[in-house]
């Protein structure tokens, strides 16, 4: 199967560090990795109300161009794109083809009202 695929969002990937706080915690800082062109689909959202506001979930298929394993183009679980104001978290990461040469990132974004 020949999958098309048009890779037409610029994302920035993102990832965590962390560093001692000092006080037996730590603080979380992001890093940018690198530029990535991608294809985005929504799927489909909910909505809950937490501590006063209300937090919408969308899950998301981004999928990116394929790197090997290994490699720092291949984005991991735990790292994150960002597109302008826009925030996707990545939760799992898996070749959209037998010969990868496309990942898919099942991502989430979260949008706090």
């Amino acid at each position: 199967m020949s999958a098309v695929v048009h890779l037409n969002r610029k994302l920035v990937l993102e990832e965590a560090l962390r560093t001692s706080d000092g006080a037996g915690g730590y603080v979380e800082t992001w890093t940018q990795i690198g530029t990535l062109w991608a294809s985005i689909q929504a799927g489909t959202g909910t909505e809950r109300s937490e501590d006063f506001l209300t937090v919408s979930r969308v899950p998301m298929k981004v999928i990116v161009r394929g790197a090997p394993v290994g490699s720092p183009r291949r984005p991991k679980p735990d790292q994150r794109f960002i597109e302008g104001g826009r925030v996707f978290r990545i939760l799992s990461v898996t070749e959209l083809d037998a010969q990868g040469h496309y990942l898919v990132c099942q991502s989430r974004e979260e949008v706090a009202s």
